[in-house]
């Protein structure tokens, strides 16, 4: 089990993200924000962020570059901006997937990215 943050400013996306991540084993925390995302990076560790491009008041790089600053933390953009994300400057993410995701495609890769690292077994506050 990994500790996963799920950004998306769609409360569907991020509910259906968290469904698909939680019936894979992982603890997901759920944000409809950048704010809030930026919050919960602060506040606790995770193994690895979802989090999609475009986030209503800012965009997925500002998520990246907070994961990034804290260790190194697995991200994956789903996105129906793919190509903008990608062609955005550094740092870049891990993953890129297009949406609709492929649920099976998404915890495939989740899962290649998080082996071999150290797992958190619940958030911890920093």
């Amino acid at each position: 089990m990994a500790n996963i943050l799920c950004v998306d400013d769609d409360p569907e996306a991020v509910a259906l993200k968290q469904n698909i991540l939680e019936a894979a084993g992982h603890a997901v925390t759920p944000c409809v924000s950048l704010h809030q995302a930026l919050l919960e990076l602060d506040r606790c560790t995770f193994d690895a962020v979802v989090t999609d491009w475009r986030l209503g008041e800012g965009v997925g790089r500002t998520i990246i570059e907070r994961a990034k600053s804290h260790a190194h933390v697995p991200v994956i953009v789903v996105s129906g901006f793919v190509t903008e994300a990608f062609q955005a400057a550094a740092p870049l993410a891990d993953l890129y997937l297009e949406k609709p995701i492929d649920p099976q495609e998404l915890v495939s890769m989740l899962d290649t990215l998080l082996r071999g690292r150290p797992r958190n077994s619940i958030p911890s506050a920093r």
